[in-house]
């Protein structure tokens, strides 16, 4: 047997998770609750600070569950210098795109770095951040090896995407099927027998390559098929249509259709940044991906689309943008979260602003834009009630936050541009977007 075969042959193993985010965090919190020992790591003070406390700081991660970890022995910290400790070490890190839309890999290969100066025999290291494919391969294992200790003989690798879904009470990280790819078969079944402690239906695939295609296939699947349905909204729009009944009519067919739902643009991590992962690794093979290319240019237009309609339902009702007091309801990405990554309604912010216009916030969820998201844009939510939304000139809703009374927005704010379909049937005051 390999000494990782040995090593995570036991009952009990000691788990590093890096970068304790909005994917790193529940893993943890998962391995923990599943009598695991939990080590998380991650460069922000601030987290293990809080963790340590027994304060989250994700909103739909009870603070409970924190406690509760912390009781089970999870811990967290800022030294990098205790990756050695563990058995297994989980990589969870942003990969996001430099200016030019390239893949920015600079925090996965400084973790494996990290990793790298306390690599020991034993060990399985898993990549979870998305990636193009040959990732593991071309980067996190060349790096790993200039140790001296071997991948497949010394210590495991393995690539398994996360597919976390922040805010879904239905799907979470122990009920949703985890693919797992090996750079040998060996790695591979260590890589199998690891999440199977704490995944209900673990899916071993042929390599690490196949794992880190799949992952970029269904966020590709779904910014092709946003992308096809914003543009539907813009020929709805001028066709006096409603976009949102016909999309819900035709989810009445009980096959061959899969609901989408337009929106002032892509958020989150993945779906505005994954496909443009494999639009440049495909000239690397001297493919020009188009279709995926034309999805991303679509869904990156809506913002200024949405500034648009708002400026024309101004001048409708006698008001020009400039001065005009803009409340957006809802900054998080999607609904019901506290996740401000790559928001739409941060570009509407600050296209809304640079056009002269005064421009307020509510969510209940993000009570505070952080500096370094806007930089000089200040802003704390307002609350949601009759009095904010009269004291505006006009409210956007950007977010389906749950906690946006529909009935209360048409009552008492003057003029409504609606992105997300939340107040239906015709209303003088209210124009789609």
């Amino acid at each position: 047997m390999t000494p990782f075969e040995t090593a995570l042959a036991a009952p009990n193993i000691h788990v590093g998770i890096i970068g304790l985010g909005y994917v790193g965090l529940p893993l943890a919190l998962r391995f923990a609750e599943q009598g695991q020992r939990v080590t998380g790591f991650d460069v922000d003070p601030a987290k293990p600070e809080k963790l340590h406390r027994g304060e989250s700081y994700i909103n739909y991660i009870p603070s409970q569950a924190i406690s509760i970890a912390l009781a089970a022995g999870f811990e967290a910290t800022t030294d990098f210098s205790r990756l050695g400790e563990c058995d297994a070490l989980i990589i969870c890190v942003p990969t996001p795109l430099g200016k030019h839309r390239e893949p920015d890999l600079s925090y996965v290969e400084r973790s494996t770095e990290a990793i790298a100066r306390c690599l020991r025999p034993g060990q399985l290291v898993s990549l979870e951040s998305t990636t193009y494919p040959g990732t593991t391969e071309e980067v996190v294992q060349p790096i790993l090896e200039a140790s001296g200790l071997k991948a497949g003989q010394d210590f495991a690798l393995v690539f398994s995407p996360e597919r976390q879904d922040p805010g879904n009470t239905r799907f979470g990280t122990h009920n949703i099927p985890k693919l797992v790819g090996g750079v040998t078969p060996a790695c591979l079944a260590a890589g199998v027998s690891l999440y199977a402690r704490v995944i209900d239906q673990v899916v071993p695939v042929s390599s690490t390559r196949v794992a880190e295609m799949a992952k970029l296939l269904e966020n590709i699947h779904r910014a092709v098929n946003i992308g096809l349905v914003n543009e539907m909204k813009l020929l709805t729009e001028r066709m006096g249509i409603d976009i949102f009944e016909v999309i819900d009519a035709a989810a009445t067919k009980p096959f061959g259709f899969t609901a989408y739902y337009p929106g002032p643009g892509l958020g989150g991590h993945c779906i505005p940044i994954d496909p443009f992962y494999l639009t440049w690794k495909a000239r690397e093979y001297g493919l020009h991906t188009r279709f995926i290319e034309l999805a991303g240019d679509i869904n990156h237009a809506m913002p200024e689309y949405v500034i648009s309609r708002t400026i024309a339902a101004l001048n409708a009702h006698g008001k020009a943008l400039k001065g005009a007091h803009i409340l957006l309801l809802g900054i998080a990405y999607k609904k019901d979260v506290d996740d401000l990554r790559e928001s739409p309604a941060l570009e509407l912010l600050e296209g809304f602003e640079a056009r002269g216009a005064k421009v307020s916030y509510c969510d209940p969820h993000i009570p505070h834009i952080p500096a370094l998201r806007r930089g000089h844009f200040a802003h704390t939510s307002l609350p949601f009630n009759s009095q904010t939304l009269a004291d505006c000139d006009l409210a956007l809703i950007a977010t389906a936050h749950s906690a946006f009374d529909p009935q209360l927005i048409a009552q008492n704010a003057p003029l409504v541009v609606d992105t997300r379909g939340l107040l239906r049937g015709p209303q003088p005051t209210v124009w789609r977007a």
